[in-house]
């Protein structure tokens, strides 16, 4: 009975303890780094609001685009931008890892050295703008550079000069950034552990991602990662992992993270945009789509040894037998000889509502959209606009997957 509270209190001190993740220079360990990826927004209150969601998760770090094209377009208005971004971060408890070049998407006359020139003033503003800040964390200097077309969709005969280029590429900024701050860590975030080999000996700290399908696979990429970490001496970090689109979730990715005392980046803080429905943790409300997200950033996971699993029986004290008499009642209107009376809306939603609690709170039925999300959807509606047709319809429906889940058996 001892270990289940030791582990607890472990967890707790260690959520407690969770700070900022920053560092004065590179270290040999970034376990304490939990952080998601995020976008840059112009609106300080919007971030303000958004950072406040994930400290009450503990987060300690986020990790951010950066576009040379933006910066074109009005370089100190870009400066101004990130700056400020890393200053209410740092405020706020967060350190922040800026990405300078972006490999999805890349296109390939930026790797020509005729682009050299170009790029290298960019990087020379961003690095010398920011180097100083104490909440920078460390340089990403590109992500996922061989996960985009022009390695993907190459021919055999000329992939491994493509991929050769590229690494050309990102050795050139690693080195320039260093030149240009010898003190903060560099990084190159790759889409697989197997493509760290291209910059492991200058980079000061290895990052790869993670996005594979089963247990036995994301163990295999972090034993690939520590591989090189080892083989190099040099600090690993996951700075992007969980997927639902990919068989990756958040709870499983988690739990191997911490198994292997690595610090990580989920993908990433807000559900919206492009990637918002198969990444995501928070609504720009503040909602959540999965507890077990959360569950699993505080430390705790869902259980999956059948030997200690206890089975949910909501029709214990007799509720689930009520909650089916009271939908049959909602749903038996009054006819008679001379006039016809209908039970109104809200008594059957009401009686609804006490399915819908019993099954979602047993987890019996799917949560992607909550049945009491229909019936709020259905409260919020005027009487006159409501489709009683389609709300019977679903308190049978409830009615008949409470029955055949409880009294069944």
């Amino acid at each position: 009975m001892k270990t289940p509270v030791i582990i607890l209190l472990s967890g707790i001190a260690l959520a407690c303890a969770a700070g900022p993740a920053r560092a004065e220079e590179p270290l040999k360990d970034y376990s304490f780094v939990r952080g998601v990826n995020h976008g840059m927004p112009a609106d300080t209150a919007q971030l303000v609001r958004e950072l406040g969601y994930a400290k009450r998760l503990n987060l300690n770090s986020t990790r951010i685009w950066l576009s040379y094209q933006a910066y074109q377009r009005d370089p100190q208005a870009y400066i101004n931008r990130l700056r400020t971004y890393i200053r209410i971060s740092h405020r706020l408890g967060f350190s922040t890892m800026p990405i300078l070049w972006n490999g999805n998407g890349l296109n390939p006359e930026t790797l020509k050295p005729a682009f050299r020139d170009t790029g290298d003033v960019y990087v020379k503003a961003i690095v010398e703008a920011i180097k100083g800040e104490p909440g920078l964390l460390m340089w990403d200097i590109m992500n996922e550079p061989l996960w985009n077309d022009y390695v993907n969709e190459a021919p055999a005969d000329v992939k491994q000069r493509r991929i050769d280029e590229i690494y050309a590429f990102t050795r050139h900024y690693v080195t320039y950034v260093k030149q240009l701050d010898p003190k903060n860590a560099t990084t190159v975030g790759h889409v697989i552990p197997e493509h760290l080999k291209g910059e492991a000996d200058l980079v000061d700290v290895l990052s790869f991602h993670d996005y594979t399908g089963l247990r036995s696979t994301i163990e295999a990429s972090y034993d690939t990662a520590a591989a090189y970490a080892a083989k190099y001496q040099k600090p690993m970090m996951n700075t992007e992992t969980a997927c639902i689109a990919r068989a990756n979730p958040y709870d499983l990715a988690l739990q191997i993270a911490e198994e292997r005392h690595t610090g990580w980046y989920l993908f990433n803080l807000i559900i919206s945009g492009y990637w918002g429905e198969i990444h995501g943790i928070f609504y720009p409300d503040g909602t959540i789509r999965d507890p077990a997200t959360v569950a699993a950033i505080m430390g705790f996971y869902r259980n999956r040894n059948l030997q200690t699993i206890i089975k949910a029986v909501p029709n214990r004290e007799g509720h689930a037998t009520r909650a089916i008499k009271a939908i049959e009642a909602a749903l038996n209107d009054n006819p008679s000889t001379f006039r016809f009376t209908r039970n109104s809306d809200d008594q059957v939603l009401d009686a609804a509502e006490l399915a819908a609690n019993l099954l979602e709170s047993a987890e019996m039925v799917p949560m992607n959209v909550p049945p009491t999300a229909r019936i709020k959807f259905w409260r919020a509606q005027p009487p006159e606009q409501r489709d009683r047709d389609a709300i019977r319809a679903f308190a049978y429906e409830l009615g008949q997957t409470l029955k055949k889940n409880t009294l069944m058996f």
